[in-house]
């Protein structure tokens, strides 16, 4: 199925194999010599786990920069991106969720920026981490909110990184009953239609 997507040669295709750290490392070498056969269709093939975070997270970026084609800026150097701060915060926020929550639980969640409360030395940031089940609320609060406090402190210090500012993150966690079919309720998390 793969190699219908590597037909372009003009193209360069990476492959990643995921979830390697649910199989053992000899299985992950001979899914690695299935794919070699057909190395004249893609540049790389990477094994990958959302678990084991850093070290993979950098390989891959480090590959697909490789990769991208040199060209001029398309912004001026010193803009650090065109995206919403509200989208970036988001975004960091649910890349914690990924990070720091059981397997099932980030599939069906969502992060919506409440609010954003600015000053020079300290951003007060309220969000809600959205999910379809109360056992999902459960499970993301965790025994004793330990699993929010995890959740909350990895995304906080991602949104010190990415502000370089302090930031008071207040994490709530909202049961939304089939928000993920419900066109309003998608509209509202920020997906356009």
């Amino acid at each position: 199925e793969f190699l219908s997507l590597c037909k372009d040669k003009e193209k360069k295709h990476i492959i990643l194999l995921t979830k390697v750290d649910r199989v053992s490392n000899e299985r992950v070498l001979q899914k690695l010599g299935e794919f070699n056969k057909y190395a004249d269709k893609f540049s790389e093939i990477i094994p990958f786990s959302v678990k084991r975070g850093g070290a993979t997270k950098e390989i891959l970026l480090n590959t697909i920069v490789k990769y991208l084609p040199v060209h001029p800026w398309l912004y001026d150097g010193d803009i650090l991106t065109t995206e919403n701060i509200r989208d970036i915060y988001k975004e960091l926020i649910r890349e914690a969720i990924f990070e720091k929550a059981s397997d099932e639980i980030p599939y069906e969640s969502d992060v919506l920026i409440d609010k954003i409360d600015e000053s020079e030395k300290l951003d007060v940031v309220t969000a809600s981490i959205v999910v379809e089940k109360e056992t999902q609320k459960r499970m993301l609060i965790g025994k004793g909110a330990q699993s929010i406090k995890r959740i909350g402190k990895y995304a906080r210090e991602e949104l010190e990184k990415f502000s370089g500012k302090k930031i008071y993150l207040d994490l709530n966690v909202t049961v939304k009953k089939g928000w993920s079919k419900n066109r309003d309720l998608l509209e509202n998390l920020g997906y356009i239609f």
